[in-house]
């Protein structure tokens, strides 16, 4: 797919991953419409890339519908979809206040997982309206998981769960899209520098990084941006879950 020209849609793209790739797809000239619930930043980086903010709750139906009508109205029908929205929250099964709370189990759930389905259902009900491309290609969506899909970590077992679900659905979703021309796939990166790793101890950063097989430090969100422009132009991708981790295979903690 050529990025020129054409509109996508990137959820959490107020900062961290979502943020480098809404800064990748402009530089391509795709315009962006920036789906966050942080507004100040959002507006701001919009305004930067000469797109658009949308406030949304991925997991919520209707702030979903609101999101993708002042989408279209502003830059069109997108034939692009990135999810990068998500949440972790960390709890042993049992720790030393019990159990582990359902509540914060079912909200990572409802973000990271239904979330994501949520905009995906939505707008690529809008993708098969548009005009094919070359082979019959109308759009493409990639999702967010994580390697915790694959090794996840003591206390991990609800954000495990929701990225885990989120590498099982691509293949199924690009399969229910196939006939519509628009494919499905997920990035699972290992250990990047986001805002929520900004915020640990240098010297847990250094050790986490130290873990990474080669090259032994964290991911850039360039990077991970970069492998999303790939999937974009890349028409033979479709149904995949590509781990970009340097190699690295989570321990238990």
């Amino acid at each position: 797919m050529k990025l020129s020209a054409a509109s996508a849609i990137v959820t959490g793209g107020a900062s961290g991953l979502g943020a480098a790739t809404a800064e990748a797809l402009a530089r391509e000239g795709a315009k962006v419409a920036i789906w966050d619930l942080n507004a100040d930043k959002g507006e701001a980086l919009a305004e930067k890339l000469g797109g658009v903010f949308c406030s949304a709750n991925v997991a919520d139906e209707q702030s979903v519908q609101a999101a993708l009508a002042n989408t279209l109205d502003a830059i069109g029908t997108p034939r692009v979809l990135v999810n990068c929205a998500g949440i972790a929250i960390g709890e042993k099964t049992v720790g030393k206040n019990g159990p582990h709370r359902l509540d914060s189990f079912r909200k990572v759930i409802e973000v990271n997982l239904i979330g994501a389905f949520n905009c995906i259902r939505l707008v690529a009900a809008e993708m098969e309206k548009l005009d094919p491309l070359e082979d019959g290609e109308r759009g493409v969506i990639i999702n967010t998981a994580s390697v915790a899909a694959f090794e996840g970590q003591i206390g991990q077992a609800a954000y495990s769960a929701s990225k885990g679900a989120v590498a099982a659905m691509t293949l199924p979703v690009a399969r229910d899209l196939m006939n519509a021309g628009v494919r499905c796939n997920t990035i699972a990166p290992g250990i990047f520098e986001t805002p929520m790793m900004a915020g640990m101890d240098p010297k847990i950063q250094e050790a986490l990084a130290a873990m990474v097989p080669f090259p032994k430090r964290l991911g850039r969100p360039a990077e991970f941006a970069s492998l999303a422009v790939e999937i974009c132009r890349n028409v033979m991708l479709n149904g995949a879950v590509i781990r970009l981790d340097g190699a690295i295979r989570m321990q238990p903690k």
